[in-house]
């Protein structure tokens, strides 16, 4: 027996997923809870009409990702740190600092958990950190640390 998956099910498939199983299994457990609904012609063609939505949306967001990959790549982000004699800021760079940053030289608002900082930044200079937006689309971003 044929079966579209409404949601996720353990162990047999995705949402909006065309999958064979046992009649029983289907008619008594799957169809019932509403994980499934059997496949007829109508239920297909629905199917059908909801992948080709799923996938304008995903090429929209792809496109959206590429113009703020394409944003962040322009030049390096400023960031000012307190420093001391020594050139050594006090305390570190973090990934909340490099998100407001973000949101204020680029436009764009990033999730800090999405950034991660690929060295320990503790002093003045050139550093790179590496932004992950998901469904491997990640990019570097750089940033320069200076003195307030």
């Amino acid at each position: 027996m044929q079966v579209i998956l409404i949601q996720d099910v353990n162990n047999l498939g995705g949402a909006n997923e065309l999958v064979t199983v046992k009649n029983g299994y289907g008619r008594n457990y799957l169809i019932p809870q509403k994980f499934a609904v059997e496949a007829n012609p109508s239920n297909l063609k629905q199917l059908q009409e909801k992948q080709k939505q799923q996938a304008k949306k995903e090429a929209k967001l792809l496109a959206e990702i590429n113009s703020v990959i394409a944003k962040l790549a322009e030049g390096p982000l400023k960031i000012g740190a307190k420093t001391g004699t020594s050139g050594k800021i006090f305390g570190s760079v973090t990934s909340v600092q490099i998100a407001r940053a973000i949101k204020e030289q680029r436009g764009y608002e990033i999730d800090r958990r999405r950034i991660t900082i690929l060295d320990e930044v503790k002093e003045l200079g050139t550093f790179k950190a590496k932004i992950d937006f998901g469904n491997s689309n990640e990019t570097e971003v750089e940033f320069e640390v200076v003195a307030e």
